[in-house]
């Protein structure tokens, strides 16, 4: 086993050159105690290349530094991070237990402190005490209708690209990744009026470590400390109220404080998958030719991603409840570490080829693991996948408007996040956002381009042909499809009950008896109305 931090705060072994001394010149993301640094332009511009040189230098556990040069450890294997995570005997998820809070190394005022800062919520809390308050979230999830998040998605979707669909181009990111999650959680949890720039801006910037990162933390807490007030009078059929009245008792700090995860979780996590997804669409030509060839769906291509960009790239943290030790490293009690999730998922051990195929696996750790992983994925999985879905209908002739060496990511300890995605597009008039999207043919020109979800939002409507249609007798002798059958859009047979409207379509399987108007209920309910 190595020994334990070479750095200390205010106690460096060996002297420290001064500041203008050649020495610092070795590598800007190297700092005392030649530790590399988890924050600055190499972190920020190339975390992955980052994390091989930490695992080439100190394998699967490694020493850096975090904002201020306190140190932290790095988990970088995956089988180390599933230890970490499921043994909080060993590595709490107490963040009183830090060392450096303890003997001032860290000051209140710390850009990560709204992270690593102290709350009476579920994250913080180990044994009863987080069973208690993991169990009124888990409850509160299982409420929700599934079908009604998807239905708000496609509305929400649909709106969003309204603003943007004349113009023939946007950017992706702010026009659409970054508001969607928003509107939709903030749906969730019973506030829909917060939602607004201000909210979209804070939820991003309390998280970057930024000299405003404490207010806009403030920002947030304000307007959920709100909405549970006015729960506690005024009930309604929202998450908030579900919580306040849940039987676990929770005060009206730690509801606004699980809210404020929920919703800050929620946002960060799908806000970043779904920039990471669209990124992948418009860049990679393998990764878009299997979806609009159909060889993968959306949720497959989401799957995909979460290995390769997960939303979150690291955790902090866990705090070591006594010395122990962790992947050949000597962990003191007291000690900070940091749940890795990408180098994770990038392990030699589980993944030996980068490229290979992890559709179907959801071993990856973008979720985090063991007692501590998130219980909201599902909802922000079906977000992702339904968005992507949706705005890929509504403009299947997406290109990005740049080229792909310009893209630009700024990174912080937790995420790397996309700064624009900008795409171009044929110019369409909007459509009504209190519908599903249009599952008719996409842009003529681009036909070679068919998004396959696993959710088929509606029926193809049927285009009646501009001639009478043959008797019985001459369409026997043609071979042509059944009775009442009509061309489609895409030049397929279908049945028309009653030889009616295009109202009454129904599945060519199925018989031309059955009634129209159940057909259109249960068409309605599969896609979430």
């Amino acid at each position: 086993m190595t020994t334990p931090f070479h750095y200390e705060p205010g106690a460096a072994t060996g002297p420290v050159p001064p500041p203008e001394c050649p020495a610092h010149g070795l590598g800007i993301g190297i700092g005392p105690g030649g530790l590399r640094r988890l924050y600055g332009p190499e972190a920020e511009q190339d975390p992955h290349g980052l994390y091989e040189k930490l695992r080439a230098e100190h394998g699967t556990v490694a020493p850096v530094l975090l904002h201020g040069d306190v140190p932290a450890w790095l988990v970088l294997g995956h089988s180390e991070n599933l230890h970490m995570t499921r043994t909080p005997s060993q590595f709490s998820r107490d963040s009183r237990r830090w060392r450096a809070l303890q003997d001032g190394s860290v000051a209140p005022d710390h850009p990560l402190a709204p992270i690593f800062t102290w709350q009476p919520i579920c994250v913080f809390a180990d044994g009863a005490t987080h069973e208690r308050q993991r169990g009124a979230v888990t409850d509160s999830m299982g409420r929700i209708d599934t079908r009604g998040v998807r239905r708000h998605v496609n509305r929400y979707s649909n709106r969003l690209v309204n603003d943007f669909c004349r113009e023939g181009r946007t950017d992706l990111v702010t026009g659409f990744a970054e508001r969607l999650p928003m509107m939709v959680m903030c749906a969730i949890l019973g506030m829909p009026e917060e939602y607004n720039d201000r909210m979209v801006q804070a939820a991003r910037d309390m998280t970057r470590g930024t000299a405003t990162a404490v207010q806009s933390n403030a920002y947030v807490l304000g307007a959920l400390s709100r909405l549970v007030e006015r729960r506690r009078h005024e009930p309604a059929d929202d998450f908030a109220t579900w919580l306040v009245e849940h039987p676990a008792d929770m005060t009206d700090q730690e509801v606004a404080e699980h809210l404020r995860l929920i919703l800050i979780a929620s946002y960060e996590a799908t806000t970043n998958l779904i920039a990471n997804v669209l990124r992948m669409v418009l860049t990679d030509p393998r990764f878009r030719a299997r979806l609009s060839g159909g060889h993968m769906t959306v949720p497959e291509a989401v799957e995909q991603t979460l290995w390769d960009e997960p939303p979150f790239t690291a955790v902090f943290g866990r705090w070591a409840v006594g010395d122990t030790e962790l992947g050949g490293q000597r962990i003191k009690a007291g000690d900070a570490l940091i749940v890795g999730i990408a180098p994770a998922n990038t392990d030699p051990v589980v993944r030996p080829d980068l490229n290979a195929n992890m559709e179907g696996n959801r071993a990856h750790l973008a979720f985090s693991g063991g007692p501590h992983e998130c219980p909201g994925q599902d909802i922000g999985r079906a977000i992702a996948d339904v968005g992507v879905d949706a705005l890929l209908m509504r403009l299947p002739d997406l290109e990005l408007a740049v080229d792909e060496s310009e893209l630009q990511w700024v990174g912080n300890i937790m995420g790397r996040h996309l700064v624009e995605l900008p795409a171009e597009f044929a110019p369409r008039s909007p459509q009504d956002d209190r519908e599903p999207p249009s599952m008719g043919k996409p842009n003529p020109a681009r036909q070679d381009w068919e998004v396959q979800s696993a959710v088929r939002h509606t029926a193809p409507t049927p285009v009646r042909a501009s001639v009478p249609a043959p008797s019985e007798p001459a369409r026997a002798a043609a071979g042509a499809g059944p009775a009442g059958a009509t061309a489609t859009t895409d030049g397929s047979v279908d049945a028309l009950a009653g030889g009616g409207s295009a109202a009454g379509t129904i599945p060519q399987q199925r018989r031309s008896a059955a009634p129209a108007r159940l057909w259109r209920v249960v068409t309605r309910w599969w896609n979430g109305h």
